[in-house]
């Protein structure tokens, strides 16, 4: 049988993930804008209307789609809940709008319109059978003065053609063939801090009086506040839960270690406990909540290491020997990555055919540190697990905590990271740590930003972790760490820092790798924070930047000039509505001064080339007046390799210059 027909099409909608297998991704106060490719046949006017509810409404609201030029439509609408939101497109051809059009062509050509009229006073009695009684009575009155005046052509035309009539009309409910885009495409709202966040990590076992002493959770509350001070908001600990004693490793990854070595972390789980016990050297369940609240109180959040691994005396290899897979002379397979052998850690075989009860056994984890008050989870090398585990736990644990955020440590291939994006993950790791060059840094900031991978991947840009002593920071010296960190904190408004080796320009590495020379991963280190040449006061300065630049809480508005220097980067922030506008220059070279002519893109910035504008450099405190596009910046690495100008793009009174100057 066939179906009552369709005459107008709606594809290309944008955004749109893998045909909507997935949601997109934004925070509350956020818009979504959404662009469609939508006609019809023949002449007739059409419109569109954007559709969307949160997922517990169930009616929706609409917002009229604009024609933006070639049949392409576009509207936005805003998201103030977080969890699921839906959108979709309908559209009609008009024949109100046409006939609005039609009238309008032969009034202007001087013909007889008298039987448009008509013909117009038929479409809003139509129109009125149908109105709702919010709007009838005005309908009303447009139609009985259209009916009264119709012998005067040019104040029937005046009527005719109010936009308020026809928004009057599409009030009305009329019997209209409509085409309904055939999917409800789906936004995932997350509260602000997955969009705009400043990491912290260390470890607590480091923060005793020194390195033969073992941090807790008490001595960790007095590195609090100065974290706070330095104006981070996620302070992130690697596992907090009893360490392995069998294959433990000692120092610089030694497959053997003494008695007294620590051992990593990562090797979970002993006679003492598994995932949801604490290391009774750190101190109490009941220690780590009440560090959890003082972070809380100083406005710092906590994020957990969540490592789905364990060690050979984690409880789960005596108790479910069938998560684990074994050799076939009975022994265990330990984790491995050629030419790496982690010999402490054996992997969890999600192959298993008791993969429901181990699926199930995670998710309570999970759940079981956010009922502690965590709802921050760094996930170490998901991309090491099945994707389906991955879709169902997150898609699980925010079913009840909406709020709680995962930060994807998976430094692997692009297409997977993406995935794990697509899957639920809030942010990620990425390529930043190696990327250094200007065109390296270009190419791959504009794949995040302006690209469909915006939508769903946010990344978050760390220069060092515990894992990673990238080249550039081993022998750049101190000016090399400030490079990183004013790119890490301005390209991306998701950033962290491994904190003491940070801060301290730490850079001396094993030879030949990319690790640390003694890490902190395998033994307890001591840091004096205090030593000379330490970036604290630089990291509170930037921290502090990012914190009243709303321009810096996104990373997608991110767009690169033009500097005739390779050597230099010269990028900008701006927010929608210009309010705050940020220039970056960076000398990408820690061993030289490099100078160049930066182009401020003034017609950007609304500025013309005879009009001078402000520039206040924020990290050196000078303030220039500048005009035209073209301007000489000069960088020594020595002194400060960046510069982050606030434009001011207009001088109301002679003051303002005396101010300034």
């Amino acid at each position: 049988m066939l179906k009552e027909p369709r005459r107008v099409v709606i594809e290309g909608v944008e955004p749109e993930i893998d045909g909507g297998r997935f949601p997109i991704k934004r925070v509350i106060g956020d818009k979504v804008a959404v662009k469609a490719d939508v006609f019809a046949d023949g002449h007739e006017e059409i419109t569109a209307f954007l559709l969307h509810r949160f997922e517990q409404n169930e009616n929706w609201s609409r917002v009229p789609m604009e024609p933006l030029g070639n049949d392409r439509w576009g509207a936005a609408f805003e998201v103030h809940r977080f969890g699921f939101h839906y959108y979709t497109i309908t559209a009609w051809v008009d024949h109100f709008r046409t006939w609005q059009r039609s009238l309008a062509k032969k009034y202007e050509f001087g013909q007889d319109i008298g039987a448009e009229l008509l013909l117009g006073l038929d479409l809003i009695r139509t129109a009125l059978i149908h109105a709702p009684p919010s709007v009838a009575e005005r309908l009303r009155f447009f139609g009985e003065s259209l009916d009264r005046e119709k012998t005067d052509s040019e104040q029937a035309y005046s009527i005719t053609q109010s936009t308020e009539l026809a928004a009057l009309v599409d009030a009305c409910s009329l019997p209209r063939r409509e085409t309904c885009f055939e999917k409800e495409l789906k936004v995932w709202v997350d509260r602000k801090q997955a969009e705009f966040s400043a990491w912290y990590e260390f470890f607590p076992r480091s923060c005793g009086s020194d390195s033969k002493v073992h941090g807790t959770f008490a001595d960790c509350v007095a590195l609090l506040s100065d974290i706070a001070h330095m104006g981070f908001n996620v302070v992130y600990l690697p596992p907090i839960h009893p360490v392995g004693r069998t294959n433990r490793k000692g120092k610089n990854n030694v497959p053997q270690g003494s008695a007294d070595d620590p051992g990593s972390p990562w090797a979970i789980g002993s006679s003492l406990g598994g995932h949801t016990s604490v290391n009774p050297q750190l101190g109490t369940l009941d220690d780590f909540m009440e560090f959890v609240r003082k972070a809380n109180e100083l406005g710092l959040e906590v994020a957990l290491d969540l490592a789905f691994q364990c060690s050979l005396d984690h409880p789960y290899v005596r108790e479910h020997p069938e998560w684990f897979r074994w050799r076939p002379d009975g022994s265990i397979q330990f984790a491995e990555n050629p030419p790496k052998k982690y010999e402490d850690v054996v992997p969890l075989h999600f192959d298993t055919e008791n993969w429901q009860e181990l699926w199930d056994e995670l998710k309570r984890v999970v759940l079981f540190w956010v009922e502690k008050g965590v709802r921050i989870f760094r996930v170490d090398n998901p991309h090491t697990k099945p994707f389906s585990f991955w879709e169902w736990l997150i898609a699980e644990v925010k079913t009840s905590y909406p709020d709680v955020l995962f930060l994807s440590e998976a430094f692997t291939r692009p297409k997977v990271m993406y995935r794990l994006a697509k899957l639920g993950f809030t942010q990620s790791y990425t390529y930043f740590t190696w990327r250094n060059t200007r065109h390296e840094l270009t190419e791959y900031v504009t794949e995040l930003t302006a690209t469909s991978a915006k939508e769903v991947f946010r990344p978050n840009f760390w220069p060092n972790t515990p894992d990673i002593l990238p080249e550039f920071l081993q022998y750049g010296g101190r000016p090399a760490f400030i490079i990183r960190l004013v790119l890490a904190a301005t390209l991306s408004s998701n950033y962290g820092i491994y904190g003491p080796a940070f801060e301290l320009c730490v850079s001396e590495a094993i030879s030949g790798k990319e690790e640390y020379m003694d890490s902190e991963k395998y033994q307890i280190t001591h840091w004096d924070r205090e030593q000379p040449g330490n970036l604290r006061d630089l990291i509170r300065r930037m921290n502090r930047i990012r914190k009243v630049n709303p321009a810096l809480h996104k990373t997608s508005n991110v767009r690169f000039y033009d500097v005739e220097n390779e050597y230099l980067l010269f990028y900008g922030k701006i927010t929608e509505d210009a309010s705050n506008i940020l220039l970056m220059v960076v000398n990408l070279d820690p061993f030289r001064t490099q100078a160049g002519v930066i182009h401020v893109p003034l017609a950007e910035l609304g500025i013309t080339e005879r009009q001078p504008y402000l520039v206040h450099d924020l990290l050196g405190d000078e303030k220039y007046i500048w005009q035209g596009s073209g301007n000489y910046v000069e960088l020594d690495p020595n002194v400060m390799p960046a510069k982050i100008f606030s434009v001011r793009r207009r001088m109301r009174r002679e003051a303002d210059f005396d101010y300034f100057l």
